[in-house]
């Protein structure tokens, strides 16, 4: 940030919106299906989360009015990728449970987790990608 944007206390960075447990496994059909009309979305979340109509509908405009997603003339798409979700969720539980701390996020995850050669693998290539600066 700027000392301009300092003062005003603004971020350069989007924030991605809270995104809580029953609506994310709304997103997940969402992101699965979209674009989508909102009937749909309501015959969906009936037979997979067991929701009643106001109850889609409601997360609908829940969802809309904080830039989760969009519903222009009955067509739902999402403004947030489920990878974005993920990735501020984990920032979150990492911010609050291990004081920001990376390293001992991950060391409370390998003490209890049994990782295969394989996973190490891949993160392993992630670490590498990463420093080279290819992120993906």
């Amino acid at each position: 940030m700027n000392s301009n944007e300092l003062e005003k206390g603004v971020a350069t960075m989007k924030e991605t919106p809270k995104v809580f447990e029953s609506e994310y496994r709304f997103c997940l059909i969402l992101w699965e299906h979209e674009p989508v009309k909102s009937s749909e979305l309501v015959t969906l979340c009936k037979e997979q989360l067991g929701w009643k109509p106001t109850t889609t509908y409601t997360v609908i405009k829940r969802l809309s009015e904080r830039g989760v997603l969009k519903n222009e003339k009955t067509v739902v798409t999402s403004l947030i990728s489920k990878d974005e979700v993920q990735a501020a969720e984990i920032q979150e539980m990492v911010d609050k449970t291990f004081e920001g701390s990376l390293p001992a996020f991950i060391a409370a995850f390998t003490k209890h987790q049994k990782i295969s050669d394989t996973e190490l693998d891949k993160v392993q290539q992630m670490i590498d990608n990463y420093r080279k600066g290819e992120l993906k």
